[in-house]
């Protein structure tokens, strides 16, 4: 009877935690959202036309079926939000690194960094790059995009990396030097390794956030997801069932990278 209790734990624990509780759970909010939007639209009269939106996800013609607007602004959303990731993932390492060094200048210039980036909206980052930067350094909408989502996404990226880097003990330090290993060998085979396991949660946090804030190009006039959509409702007033389709394919993009990042962290755990 003793152990008894613990079991029972365990498997409602495992029981919270398994695919299909989740699926359980995702299948209660559609259903609420849904009712939610029917019972406001049979307030306001709405009437739903969700027969017109799938030529706005494919074309058929007589080569095949072909991407439609909102799969392309799929398309340039993914592509700015794996090459900003990329991207900001290496400024935030090298700032990390610069902010737990010896050298008063890079450590200086990291935290400045960081502190202006983390305390100025995403928006006027973007507008900045691109209106003033832009035309002195030849930057064209896409690159300038790319690089506001870096720059912003990089600098809470560095601080992930810094607590992480920050978790690993003392000790693992003092034995890579005994090994005589260099401050680049340490940090490349002893200690990211370690602090990967650490800050991978908090980094598919900040990778989801990345590919959400990824919306606000479509204030310089490219044509992602969220452009797209703003288009085709001006052309047709459906409102909303393409910010509904929207929000659905960020959802599915979102769930497709939790889910990678959970298996993952889970080869990375240790035995």
């Amino acid at each position: 009877m003793r152990h008894s209790a613990p079991k029972k734990i365990r498997s409602v624990h495992n029981l919270l935690r398994s695919p299909l509780f989740e699926l359980f759970q995702l299948l209660m909010l559609f259903s609420a959202i849904f009712w939610l939007f029917a019972t406001g639209s049979r307030n306001l009269n709405y009437n739903w036309q969700w027969y017109q939106i799938p030529q706005y996800l494919v074309i058929p013609s007589a080569k095949g079926l072909s991407a439609g607007p909102l799969l392309q602004g799929l398309l340039i959303t993914l592509q700015i939000s794996a090459i900003s990731l990329m991207v900001s993932l290496l400024i935030g390492l090298i700032t990390a690194v610069f902010r737990l060094s010896a050298s008063p200048v890079a450590g200086l210039l990291a935290r400045l960094y960081i502190e202006i980036i983390r305390n100025t909206p995403l928006l006027i980052q973007l507008f900045f790059i691109y209106f003033v930067l832009g035309p002195l350094l030849g930057l064209d909408r896409l690159p300038a995009a790319i690089l506001s989502l870096s720059l912003f996404e990089g600098a809470y990226i560095a601080e992930i990396f810094r607590s992480g880097i920050l978790s690993v003990a003392r000790e693992q330090y003092e034995a890579a030097y005994s090994l005589g290993l260099s401050p680049y060998a340490t940090y490349r085979h002893v200690i990211l390794p370690q602090a990967i396991r650490t800050v991978l949660p908090p980094l598919t946090s900040q990778a989801i956030s990345l590919i959400k804030d990824s919306a606000l190009v479509s204030t310089i006039a490219i044509y992602d997801l969220t452009m797209q959509a703003q288009s085709i409702i001006a052309e047709t007033f459906l409102t909303f069932e393409v910010w509904l389709t929207v929000a659905v394919l960020y959802l599915i993009i979102t769930i497709a990278l939790s889910y990678l990042a959970g298996v993952l962290e889970h080869r990375l755990k240790l035995p």
